[in-house]
């Protein structure tokens, strides 16, 4: 070759590098903008605003390219969700992928916070706000993901929609609405949720594991009352519904719900059990060899963070009761916080709790709307897509999937037929992630990192790696 031949070659890979550094600093300065828009509305369930962070995410979408009947806000009472979809060019004759986040967050006390919860501030390591974490951070990535594809002119082989709820911090009305009654979501061959799953780093900040939801627990809540003719207090009785209702909380506290498991959790104890190490790994390989090892199961239920991958559990988290100082209680009630294996039916837990109480007069009432959904079996083209945005930041790190402990909107989309896994695009140590908490915060580092996650995922699974 020539040395004017070289020399060309040699400035066109220099405009090329030069060009994609720019391409990659226009996406990353998009999403921080986004991010910061939308976490500097408070969207907490009362005051109103969902419908408009979801009218300035369309308006960004649309301002990229995606036409107006591609962007929706769809409004469902004092909530609204955003749908919008970026058409592929259907060569892989399969249906859509959706991608799930929500836009609500839950309150902020802001006398409680050392920095203003709805103002995004940072220090020298983390970004601080309501909803940094849950889940602005994955509606920022995701909406920015979106626009950057378009611009670089990037054709899925299928549609990609994109699903933000607007209540999944509270009624999850929304959701409900996206799983159950509109059909171009129902269609979906399966979604990818960013309020879920995610990598794990320890106290020195190194990557010690990505972790992919496949499944969630059932949520329900009950109230228990009990109730009493009462009278007056310088007359006191034998039976006193405040006393008997201690009764009923003290027989709840004392229960434990058998011990299940799936090979999902078997395999995840087996995992971080060897990760972890010492004495409590040790336990967790035990209990995934044998999870009738009744010693290792009894010392998982001791660790707060572990305990609801092995059984059912069932808390106290609220009381009511009485109605006067100088009045014996006519009434005394409890709330009472379930997460449910998966595979056990709300009304077996509720026949469960009615005998350990053993009060007949006790009335239980179901607070909640049941949703009970399957578990996700993990495919191997999202296995492989994952994978690769994983590894190309953490080369080697493990993927584990896992059961969540808490809720999210995958659950109802789990519910109506379309397999749902948490994929998540943050690197953090769980000690230091304060969602629902004061001074919620993310590392600028993993905002950083997690720029091309979604990207290289999308690239995998629609045919253009």
């Amino acid at each position: 070759m020539s040395l004017k031949k070289l020399a060309c070659s040699a400035c066109l890979a220099l405009l090329a590098s030069q060009t994609a550094a720019q391409a990659d600093e226009t996406h990353a300065r998009k999403a921080f903008e986004i991010y910061k828009t939308i976490v500097e509305v408070d969207t907490s369930k009362a005051q109103g605003n969902t419908p408009r962070v979801a009218r300035y995410l369309a308006d960004e979408l649309i301002a990229a390219g995606f036409s107006e009947e591609d962007v929706r806000v769809v409004p469902k009472g004092e909530f609204a969700t955003l749908i919008a979809t970026y058409r592929g060019d259907g060569s892989a004759g399969r249906k859509p992928i959706l991608l799930l986040g929500h836009l609500d967050v839950v309150e902020a006390l802001a006398a409680d916070w050392e920095r203003p919860p709805f103002t995004l501030t940072q220090d020298a390591v983390n970004y601080y706000a309501r909803g940094s974490i849950d889940n602005k951070f994955g509606v920022a990535q995701l909406t920015a993901t979106f626009i950057r594809l378009r611009r670089e002119g990037f054709v899925p082989d299928r549609d990609l929609i994109l699903a933000f709820s607007g209540d999944e911090e509270s009624g999850m009305t929304t959701t409900r609405m996206m799983a159950s009654e509109m059909p171009e979501l129902a269609e979906a061959e399966f979604a990818l949720n960013s309020d879920a799953g995610g990598g794990d780093l320890d106290s020195n900040g190194d990557a010690v594991s990505y972790k992919i939801q496949a499944a969630e627990k059932t949520y329900a809540t009950w109230e228990i009352t009990v109730r009493n003719p009462g009278g007056h207090s310088s007359r006191p009785r034998d039976d006193n519904a405040i006393y008997e209702l201690a009764d009923v909380i003290k027989a709840i506290e004392a229960h434990r719900f058998p011990v299940m498991w799936s090979e999902m959790t078997l395999s995840y104890f087996q995992n971080i059990g060897e990760q972890l190490g010492g004495e409590l790994g040790e336990t967790m390989v035990r209990f995934a060899y044998n999870p009738d090892d009744e010693h290792a199961a009894e010392r998982l239920r001791t660790e707060p963070s572990y305990v609801g991958s092995t059984r059912t559990t069932c808390v106290v988290t609220m009381l009511r009761a009485g109605h006067a100082e100088n009045a014996l209680p006519q009434s005394a009630t409890a709330t009472v916080n379930c997460r449910i294996f998966p595979g056990v039916k709300a009304a077996d837990i509720q026949a469960e709790l009615e005998a350990v109480v053993a009060n007949s007069g006790a009335e239980f009432e179901l607070l909640t709307e049941v949703t009970e959904s399957p578990i996700s079996e993990l495919r191997a083209d999202v296995l492989s897509a994952v994978s690769k945005a994983v590894h190309s930041r953490h080369p080697d790190l493990r993927l584990i999937t896992y059961m969540s402990s808490g809720g999210t909107d995958a659950m109802h989309f789990r519910n109506a037929g379309i397999p749902t896994w948490g994929v998540g695009s943050i690197f953090m140590n769980p000690d230091e992630m304060y969602a629902h908490g004061l001074n919620e915060r993310v590392p600028i580092k993993a905002f950083d990192e997690a720029l091309d996650h979604w990207s290289i995922i999308i690239r995998e699974l629609t045919g253009a790696g």
